[in-house]
């Protein structure tokens, strides 16, 4: 068996260009590693300076941010090496290509949810109604918001949805406006009625006194004349605004029969 000879130098040139190559990549990934970090961290706090900011838009970009540099780092580290990235790259652009169409409506989704997260057109507790559908807020994340409905009901609404139609936010304002119709007797005059009415809605603890009630009669029959209401009232209020009217107007009702049958 014929001897083969070995060239020590070639294989030591080599083996010193590679190693340097290896170490070289080994302090690129423990830098990269150090860098993504330091950009998470920074660009979490950055985000969070922000009062409009949700933690979980934070964590999300900070993440994203983070993610994006180590990519880097391996792309660096793999040309170092030796290793040509461009057909990498260009397998993983069209890998990332086929995973987005075939998630598109879950990164809709994520994308209209971090829309919310940042402009805030409503928070936790908040009365709605969006896509058809009415509730109290429970919950936002990046894909769903929850709502309760008022039997309490769970409601889960995709983002893009809840982003992409209009949206009715009951709790946005600190007063609401009770718009109804009182009803006096036929008899009874017109500014004596209206006085009595305004005065009821004056005296209510729930009623504001600025805007003042407006008391304005619409439609008079044998029935009696109806007038149309229009109070303001603190939003948290606005139930029980609406319980002490049906009472009123009861009471109004019951008198009315009451005083028809003595009359008789």
């Amino acid at each position: 068996m014929p001897n083969v000879p070995i060239d020590f130098t070639f294989l030591t040139n080599l083996v010193v260009v590679y190693g340097f190559n290896v170490v070289g990549a080994l302090a690129l990934a423990v830098a990269g590693f150090w860098i993504a970090g330091v950009i998470h961290n920074g660009v979490h706090r950055g985000l969070l300076a922000s009062k409009r900011m949700d933690v979980t838009v934070a964590s999300f970009l900070a993440s994203l941010a983070q993610y994006a540099t180590l990519a880097v780092a391996l792309v660096a580290i793999l040309q170092l090496v030796g290793i040509q990235a461009t057909s990498l790259i260009a397998v993983l652009g069209a890998a990332s290509l086929a995973i987005g169409l075939a998630l598109q409506g879950t990164l809709s989704n994520m994308a209209a949810g971090v829309m919310l997260l940042l402009f805030r057109p409503f928070k936790v507790g908040d009365a709605i109604e969006v896509a058809g559908k009415a509730g109290t807020v429970r919950d936002l994340n990046l894909f769903f918001t929850e709502l309760a409905s008022g039997d309490n009901v769970q409601v889960l609404i995709p983002n893009a949805q809840v982003w992409g139609t209009a949206l009715t936010n009951k709790s946005k304002y600190p007063t609401r406006r009770v718009e109804t119709t009182l009803t006096a007797p036929a008899d009874q005059d017109f500014e004596s009625a209206r006085a009595e009415i305004a005065a009821f809605l004056r005296d209510n603890p729930h009623t504001l006194a600025s805007p003042e009630p407006i008391v304005t009669p619409t439609s008079y029959s044998d029935g009696g004349v109806e007038y149309a209401v229009k109070v303001w009232t603190p939003a948290k209020d606005l139930q029980a605004l609406q319980a002490d009217l049906v009472q009123y107007t009861r009471d109004r009702a019951r008198a009315q029969t009451t005083f028809g049958q003595a009359a008789e």
